[in-house]
């Protein structure tokens, strides 16, 4: 046996990593867009490392675009097995995977205009709406905790990785000539005692383990104190500068818990009067899918449900989908808009930025990890001036960082995770979806908790499987 690391080695997004067995069956662990401007991955998107008609099955972690991006083109270029999932994971790929594919084609159509001036070839989009649906009527979904076969030789387990709705760390348990071999990855680990979803499950002990590491080199704020410190971000812009707060934040996940933590403030009256707008199609959608699966909720959120049934609305609480709906808030005053994507490539919160970042009453909070080349990266890392649609612009605006809204685990609550591992047991462990500085951070954080035989592979790496 033996696994190829197809994405997310030594960097954040594009996670896919392809396990083939004695027998020749190769599974793929997701399949993800990568999001960023890396030069060393710029035609990423473009190409796989293996045929997809070669791929007998597709295992996905959780249905964030970096990991489900490029099922789509997966299907469109020959792959012709199952995609197994949770059932939540399902459901949000298919209005995620749909929205990507709008953005595939708008994007090419848009590349072409500029091509046609110059005379050049146009683009096709990486796959479009028709590919999307294909791929849909691909997709299996399965539950936690449950042994599920997959051939002979195959089983799978999910457990709950607490990351976003639907997140699982995935067990292959393979049957070999030398006894079972049990094959993890952990895909995005999540972190205990968030509000609306379960704590992270830890996974069985495991014979290879491929584990991420984004926030391998950093410890996260506490919740108390992220409250607080959102609440006084909220007032000394809204109330006090009569600014707008701009909150990047991703569709699925990071909107809802923002939501969800205005909703109790609103509840519990500590709430200023003033109008919150989710500026996000997706958004809108993928809340109500949120309704769809209280089965996925922690205790917290169940209990908050007697006294607030919808725990995503509040009064002054607007959910935007119309394009006209969302240019009018560039006029508004002392308001939260809430929008995606949460490191600024793409989607309505470009022009929210664009249209806020030049005055020193407004604020932008980024809420989670940016990969560095991206918009939200530059803002992190303490730009003064970004270039957005072929503008200099000055940053004049706030810029507030807030890393306790991650989902992903810190550096502690990933080790924590893994806690339950065997050590001798454990043969190889990898370390994907980080940057390089964080892999080996996080490396020399596990040998001091008794990790051993720690790898940071590199993309097309390819490692054995005794």
């Amino acid at each position: 046996m033996h696994v190829q690391f197809c994405g997310a080695a030594r960097t954040v997004t594009g996670s896919s990593h392809l396990v083939t067995l004695d027998d020749g069956y190769k599974i793929l662990l997701d399949c993800g867009l990568y999001q960023g401007h890396e030069d060393r991955l710029e035609n990423f998107n473009e190409q796989f490392f293996f045929d997809p008609k070669d791929i007998n099955l597709v295992v996905l972690s959780h249905a964030h675009i970096d990991h489900s991006g490029r099922l789509p083109k997966l299907v469109k270029d020959g792959f012709r097995g199952q995609i197994i999932s949770t059932f939540a994971t399902r459901d949000l790929a298919s209005i995620m995977l749909m929205d990507s594919a709008f953005i595939q084609v708008r994007d090419a159509d848009w590349t072409n205009k500029k091509k046609r001036l110059k005379g050049k070839d146009k683009i096709k989009p990486l796959y479009g709406p028709k590919d999307t649906v294909k791929c849909m009527q691909q997709f299996v979904g399965i539950g936690y905790d449950r042994w599920h076969k997959i051939n002979d030789s195959v089983s799978l387990l999910f457990k709950d990785t607490g990351h976003i709705l639907g997140s699982a760390s995935i067990t292959l348990k393979v049957r070999t000539g030398k006894g079972n071999r049990f094959i993890g990855f952990t895909g995005d680990i999540g972190r205990p005692d968030r509000p609306i979803l379960r704590n992270p499950d830890p996974m069985p002990p495991c014979d290879y383990l491929i584990c991420e590491s984004t926030y391998g080199d950093r410890l996260h704020d506490k919740p108390p104190r992220e409250e607080k410190r959102f609440l006084k971000i909220l007032k000394d812009t809204c109330i006090k500068n009569r600014g707008k707060l701009i909150i990047p934040a991703f569709s699925v996940g990071r909107t809802q818990e923002i939501v969800y933590l205005m909703d109790r403030m609103e509840t519990f009256k500590q709430l200023p009067k003033v109008p919150v707008y989710v500026d996000s199609p997706l958004a809108v959608n993928a809340t109500d899918i949120f309704r769809l699966h209280p089965e996925c909720y922690d205790q917290e959120i169940t209990k908050y449900m007697s006294v607030d049934p919808n725990p995503f609305g509040f009064g002054g609480l607007n959910y935007i989908r119309r394009v006209e709906e969302s240019k009018k808030l560039n006029n508004k005053e002392a308001a939260v808009i809430i929008s995606a994507s949460g490191m600024i490539t793409a989607g309505r919160i470009k022009h929210h930025v664009y249209n806020s970042i030049g005055s020193s009453k407004n604020t932008i909070l980024i809420v989670g990890y940016c990969a560095p080349e991206t918009i939200g990266g530059q803002l992190r890392a303490g730009a003064k001036e970004i270039s957005l649609f072929g503008e200099r612009l000055k940053v004049k605006a706030n810029i507030e960082l807030m890393d306790s809204f991650s989902a992903h685990g810190d550096r502690k609550e990933m080790a924590e995770f893994l806690n339950n591992q065997d050590r001798k047991k454990l043969k190889k462990l990898f370390l994907v979806h980080g940057d390089l500085d964080k892999g080996e951070a996080f490396k020399d954080y596990l040998k001091k908790r008794r990790f051993k035989k720690i790898y940071i592979p590199k993309l097309k790496e390819v490692h054995n499987l005794d």
